[in-house]
């Protein structure tokens, strides 16, 4: 059984030239971590959008790269599949160039280190208050593996 990709964009953003390579680069992430019969949506927004469901959902009053909203239901589509549901993720454009900017690499590694981190959370995965430094190995499992996996996928040019 394969897995789905749901990719959108917040309504008032254009479309990056990116964003059509999302779903496949998913997809990839999904097949490598050896997942199947999963469904991920990801809505790519803005600052504002990010830091209003921060706001809501962790009570932190300002906007942040990434959130992820584990679900874990399954579900029967029309055609009779069942589906796992592993949740939404919730990508900030804006603040994917200041990521890259103050962890010193490209935007296309850093996307791809927020998708991958994403799907590790949806995936039942946690790190903590634990977070990526720039000047220091993480010892946190979940970061750890999402560090593995980026490197794996390093020949992938999404932007």
């Amino acid at each position: 059984m394969n897995n789905r990709v749901l990719v959108s964009i917040q309504d008032e953003l254009n479309e990056p030239s990116w964003f059509s390579k999302i779903e496949d680069f998913e997809l990839k992430i999904l097949d490598k971590l050896g997942f199947k019969g999963e469904e991920i949506s990801i809505l790519f927004c803005n600052n504002e959008f990010i830091q209003q469901l921060n706001k809501n959902y962790r009570d932190i009053d300002s906007p942040t790269d990434i959130l992820s909203f584990e679900n874990g239901e399954k579900y029967i589509d029309e055609e009779g599949v069942e589906w796992l549901s592993a949740g939404d993720m919730i990508i900030s454009i804006e603040m994917l160039p200041e990521n890259a900017k103050y962890f010193e690499v490209s935007e296309n590694e850093e996307l791809k280190r927020l998708l991958i981190h994403g799907t590790l959370h949806l995936n039942g995965m946690d790190h903590g208050d634990e977070h990526i430094d720039k000047n220091s190995e993480s010892s946190d499992p979940m970061l750890i593996k999402q560090e593995n996996l980026l490197k794996e996928f390093s020949d992938i040019q999404l932007i």
